[in-house]
């Protein structure tokens, strides 16, 4: 299933009315920063495991 052109504008029409258009770069920012963290989060694991397992050798 994918998304299409037409669905992304539906989507993006439901926000701008819901949030009002003042407030979309607020939520684009926030939204950057919180993927940003996710990210930072998952990759910071991952080198801890690397760091375990040489630690174990």
């Amino acid at each position: 299933m994918k998304i299409g052109t037409t669905e992304l504008l539906v989507i993006l029409a439901i926000v701008v009315l819901i949030f009002g258009p003042t407030q979309l770069p607020k939520l684009s920012k926030m939204f950057g920063k919180s993927v940003k963290n996710f990210r930072d989060s998952v990759s910071g694991d991952e080198e801890q495991e690397k760091e375990s397992d040489v630690a174990e050798k």
